[in-house]
C-alpha cells in the first residue's frame, strides 16, 4: 500500500535542499562543477519522492524503484566557491507510466535563480527498468504538488552510441563510492565521466588544459540534455564516445554516449552547449579562428552538423 501523502495545494513549490558550495566542488573555470549540481539535483529528488510516495521504503514491498528517465537542464547564473544555495521542487506534469519534476537551484545570498532543472522519473521494475504506471494514489499526490513551469521543453537528441560519427572519449570503471543506497551508480559518477570527455573532445580542436592555462580561457556549460536509458554498478566497465554538434562564435554543442564497456548497453547520453569564456571577464568570448576552423573540420568529418 502506497502511503497517502503529498503537498499542500496552497504552497506546491517545497524547498528540498539547503546548503553551500565546497572548495573542493569547483572546477577549472572556478565555479561550481556540474557533477556537484546533480548531487544537490539527487538531494532534492529524495527530498520530495516521499511526499509522492515513491521513495524507497514506499517501493521496496512491491518490487519496484525509482528511476530518472531524462532531465533537461538550463544553466542560468554561475555560482561560485562560498556561494550558499537553496532548492525548491515540485511537479511539472503527470502522465500515466511517469512524472516530470522541476527543480530551481537559487543563489541564497540574493535569491537569483542559478539553474532549472526539469526530470522526468518512474517507477520501474528492478527486475529491467520496464516502467509501471503510477497508482491512483501516486497520481494525486503528484497533481498536489504541480508548480507553474514558464521554462522551455526539452527536445531530446537523436544521436545514440552506436553512431558511426562518435569518437572515444573516455574509458573507466564505476567505483564502489559512487554507488547510492541501491547500489546503482548515482547522478555524479555520470556527469563526472561526461566531463572528462568534454576535456577530450575540446583537445581535439586544441582548446587543451595547456591553452586553457595559457590564455586564460575555459569551457563553461549552459545546457544539460540526458537521457538515462540504463543504469550502471560498482565495478561495472564505462567507455564515452562523443561528436562535435556545432560550433559559433563562441558557443559549441557536443554529443556523448555513455555505455557499459563490458555488454555493450547505452546506459546514458548527454548532449552538451557550452561557450569558450574569458576566465578574467568571467563572460563568452570568441574561438580563435584557428580553434574554430579546426573544430569545424571535426563537425564536417563527423557528418553530424549543426541541428
Amino acid at each position: 500500500m502506497v502511503r497517502s501523502v503529498g503537498c499542500s495545494r496552497a504552497v506546491s513549490w517545497r524547498e528540498t535542499y539547503r546548503g553551500t558550495v565546497y572548495r573542493w566542488e569547483v572546477d577549472n573555470v572556478d565555479h561550481f562543477t556540474v557533477a556537484y549540481y546533480f548531487e544537490r539535483i539527487e538531494d532534492a529528488t529524495l527530498a520530495l519522492l516521499p511526499t509522492l510516495g515513491l521513495d524507497q521504503e514506499a517501493l521496496d514491498g512491491i518490487g519496484l524503484t525509482c528511476a530518472t528517465l531524462d532531465c533537461h537542464v538550463r544553466y542560468l547564473r554561475e555560482l561560485r566557491v562560498g556561494d550558499i544555495v537553496h532548492v525548491r521542487s515540485g511537479v511539472i506534469d503527470v502522465t500515466g507510466d511517469d512524472l516530470l519534476l522541476g527543480h530551481q537551484i537559487f543563489d541564497s545570498g540574493d535569491d537569483a535563480l542559478c539553474t532549472s532543472v526539469a526530470q522526468r522519473i518512474a517507477a520501474v521494475s528492478k527486475r529491467d527498468r520496464a516502467p509501471v504506471p503510477l497508482s491512483n494514489e501516486q497520481r494525486e499526490a503528484a497533481e498536489s504538488c504541480r508548480i507553474e513551469w514558464k521554462e522551455p521543453r526539452q527536445t531530446l537528441g537523436v544521436l545514440s552510441a552506436s553512431d558511426g560519427r562518435l569518437f572515444e572519449s573516455a574509458r573507466d570503471t564505476i567505483k564502489p563510492r559512487e554507488v547510492d543506497t541501491l547500489g546503482r551508480a548515482a547522478f555524479p559518477a555520470y556527469i563526472h565521466r561526461f566531463s572528462a570527455a568534454n576535456g577530450h573532445v575540446l583537445a581535439a580542436f586544441g582548446m587543451t588544459p595547456s591553452y586553457m592555462r595559457a590564455e586564460g580561457r575555459g569551457f563553461s556549460t549552459f545546457e544539460f540534455r540526458l537521457r538515462f536509458p540504463g543504469s550502471l554498478r560498482a565495478g561495472d566497465l564505462v567507455q564515452v564516445r562523443s561528436a562535435i554538434l556545432h560550433v559559433g562564435t563562441s558557443s559549441m554543442r557536443f554529443f556523448h554516449a555513455m555505455t557499459n564497456g563490458r555488454t555493450g548497453e547505452e546506459v546514458a547520453t548527454l548532449e552538451q552547449s557550452g561557450v569558450h569564456f574569458d576566465l578574467t571577464a568571467r563572460r563568452p568570448t570568441p574561438l580563435p579562428d584557428g580553434l574554430r576552423d579546426r573544430a569545424k573540420d571535426l563537425v564536417s568529418a563527423s557528418g553530424a552538423g549543426a541541428r
